[in-house]
């Protein structure tokens, strides 16, 4: 148990301090690095939950796959941080007042959790069920997913799909000086018009 609670405390801090340098950091590739490293430590936090295949996901599509893609963007792009910051101060008002109303939010949820007996019973009870009926930790999961919440897991994917639709739209943008392929274009020419035929002499070049 000591133990338990030593791993626990120390995931979380690490966890905590790592999210904080994500948005403090000034180097983008410094963000995406301490990025990984909070996603490394809330997979150590499932693993203390007993959910060891959410961490294994964690681990797998997020720090294997997104993080790492968010790293190679940004040192392609080669960003210019100094642009980033101009005008920042305009904007620290509204940020503030936004995370003033999460960590409020966040305060009452979990106020709700310590004042309600009722609220750590509903938590435990399909862990007890699941442990009952002998299903695994990935069984479980997907029958409730799929079962009790599965509207739910549906709007998640419709967002996901909106999201992915407007960032490509807001790549395929008309700017100046690009030149982009037009398939339609392509498929119209004709033939004749675009490929002329020369008959070359044996022994002599065009």
């Amino acid at each position: 148990m000591i133990i338990a609670t030593f791993a626990f405390y120390l995931f979380a801090v690490v966890a905590v301090i790592s999210g904080l340098l994500v948005i403090t950091a000034k180097n983008p590739v410094h963000s995406v690095l301490w990025l990984i490293l909070a996603f490394f430590n809330a997979a150590g936090l499932f693993v203390l939950l007993g959910a060891e295949f959410l961490a294994m996901l964690l681990v797998v599509v997020y720090v294997g796959a997104v993080a790492v893609l968010f790293l190679f963007v940004v040192m392609m792009l080669d960003l210019n941080t100094l642009n980033f910051r101009e005008g920042y101060q305009q904007y620290m008002p509204l940020g503030l007042a936004i995370g003033l109303v999460l960590l409020v939010e966040l305060a009452t949820v979990g106020a709700g959790w310590a004042l309600l007996p009722e609220v750590e019973g509903q938590l435990a009870a399909p862990i007890a069920a699941a442990e009952a009926a002998g299903l695994s930790n990935t069984e479980a999961l997907g029958h409730i997913l799929y079962t009790d919440y599965v509207y739910f897991f549906q709007a998640a994917g419709i967002i996901l799909l909106v999201a992915m639709v407007g960032a490509i739209m807001l790549t395929h943008r008309s700017r100046e000086g690009v030149r982009k392929q037009k398939i339609g274009r392509q498929l119209a020419r004709d033939p004749a018009a675009s490929v002329e035929v020369k008959k070359v002499e044996t022994g002599r070049g065009i």
